[in-house]
């Protein structure tokens, strides 16, 4: 089919630089670039050198057979469904959508228009992930009962997130709804959908917010339970030093420790904690789109069960 021809709608996310720098290392042409920002659109343009369209029909008529998104989270029911019914392919930020019943309406527009639809989440094909479901597809864990991850930065106390992302109408809410979505798209990988959700948000930082007499949440964990009595918590939040990672998985049979530099496992015998050797990762998401070959787990139906342990998180906090 030749090489991908794509446009990006939207350069509202810090990540869209980095999407389009990256498809044009893969080999992808970008064939134009749209914001509804005239000063966002031009500066990404001039960033990389490239044409901007001066409307979003101008994107839709372009020789564009797939769509990079970086919009705000609350444009993603009208842009989303409006590339599905134009024909063209969807590489989009995450989450889905902010409600239950727009990820619906996305998810109608994608099937019925049968695009392919891709979701960034890229940590769910790194080497630690791949290992963690290889072993507990194995049974090599026994029978899980808990999962922890944890995935915090600094972007609050630091003072460097954009204003943006403090934005409850554009995005929808905080820390968790932003940089937790790693945390459930894994959890959710793992051990499918929790039954019930708990969660505990508060705000450290409320002065670098635009409104810090309504401020979103910085600080955030989210408790969810199975049928089967597993418990998973997702910690996240923009209030701690560095950029830190790491994943716990309990069992009947063993732990697994990743701590973002180090993969162990309680040995059998011994119960003291061992490296683990690693199954490669498998390629981005962006490039899994690029290169037209999109492994399993972040396909549309992926995408709307994000939204939704979001919608639960948001639903039952303190």
């Amino acid at each position: 089919m030749g090489k991908r021809k794509l446009a990006l709608w939207g350069a509202w996310h810090v990540h869209a630089e980095k999407y389009l720098s990256a498809a044009l290392d893969e080999g992808a042409e970008i064939v134009g670039v749209y914001d509804s920002d005239p000063e966002r659109k031009q500066k990404i343009a001039d960033a990389l050198s490239l044409p901007a369209f001066a409307t979003e029909a101008d994107l839709l008529a372009s020789s564009a057979d797939g769509v990079i998104v970086c919009t705000a989270t609350s444009d993603h029911p009208y842009v989303l469904t409006t590339l599905a019914r134009a024909g063209k392919d969807i590489f989009t930020e995450k989450v889905l959508a902010v409600t239950d019943e727009e990820a619906k309406a996305i998810a109608d527009a994608v099937k019925a228009a049968g695009v392919t639809f891709v979701i960034s989440f890229p940590y769910l094909y790194r080497s630690w992930t791949q290992t963690a479901l290889a072993l507990i597809g194995e049974g090599k864990l026994g029978r899980v009962t808990s999962v922890r991850f944890k995935n915090c930065h600094s972007g609050s106390s630091g003072k460097w997130l954009p204003a943006a992302f403090y934005s409850k109408t554009e995005c929808g809410g905080g820390a968790m709804i932003d940089l937790g979505a790693h945390g459930m798209y894994l959890i959710a990988a793992l051990l499918g959908m929790p039954d019930t959700f708990r969660s505990t948000f508060t705000c450290a930082y409320p002065e670098v917010q635009p409104d810090p007499l309504h401020p979103v949440e910085d600080n955030a964990v989210t408790v969810m339970t199975w049928k089967n009595g597993c418990i998973a918590t997702n910690e996240t939040g923009f209030v701690t030093a560095g950029f830190l990672k790491s994943l716990e998985i309990s069992g009947t049979e063993g732990t697994l420790i990743w701590d973002d530099t180090a993969l162990t496992m309680t040995d059998s015998k011994t119960g003291k904690f061992v490296e683990v050797p690693r199954l490669p990762s498998k390629p981005t998401p962006l490039s899994q789109f690029i290169n037209r070959n999109v492994y399993p787990g972040c396909g549309i139906d992926e995408a709307v069960r994000l939204t939704a342990m979001m919608t639960g998180a948001y639903a039952h906090r303190d």
